[in-house]
């Protein structure tokens, strides 16, 4: 049997655990994903948000960026009736805004990736937790590119976000030493 990180040991997080969280992405449209669901969840448990991650995909024009950016208020308002997403308008506001955003770093920076991964010298930051309670929930890096994408105007990433965001696209390894998935990530 595997030795999995404790929060994804059964129930539906264990396949996002497995084959997802924690492996670096590196192609602005799954990062472009993972910051608008990062958004989504403040304040909520992940599994509510990844039980609804295809709703999103149809919702958010398949998380391109270009054609979120172009969403007008009649499409916010369609997206506050879709029953398949979390309904705040707040969060539906920040990923368009976010997703506009977005775009202004790729002309900045050539890619998404080239800014965010730069934070970390374009390498995963490998911690060496032995168990889950030893996980921060942000950490100086965190606090720093939350700083960063605020000044640039982006909304819900705060230093907490960015830092779920920093594990779920493999800028640093939080998978627990003892767990199988520590070693191949």
């Amino acid at each position: 049997m595997k030795t999995r990180c404790e929060w994804a040991e059964s129930g539906d997080l264990r396949d996002y655990h497995d084959k997802e969280w924690g492996v670096p992405i590196h192609d602005d449209k799954k990062l472009f994903e993972f910051l608008i669901l990062e958004g989504a969840q403040a304040g909520l448990s992940w599994v509510t948000v990844l039980k609804r991650r295809e709703a999103y995909r149809k919702a958010f024009a398949h998380f391109n960026p270009k054609k979120v950016a172009n969403f007008k208020k009649r499409d916010i308002n369609r997206l506050l009736k879709n029953e398949g997403i979390i309904r705040n308008r707040l969060k539906i506001e920040a990923a368009v805004h976010n997703a506009k955003q977005f775009l202004e770093v790729q002309k900045e920076f050539g890619s998404f990736d080239k800014y965010i991964w730069g934070f970390v010298d374009y390498k995963p930051i490998k911690n060496t937790f032995k168990k889950m309670s030893e996980l921060p929930a942000t950490t100086p890096l965190s606090d720093k590119i939350s700083k960063d994408m605020k000044t640039r105007g982006f909304k819900f990433v705060g230093p907490t976000i960015v830092y779920a965001h920093m594990q779920a696209t493999g800028m640093v390894n939080d998978h627990v030493v003892s767990c199988f998935r520590y070693g191949q990530v």
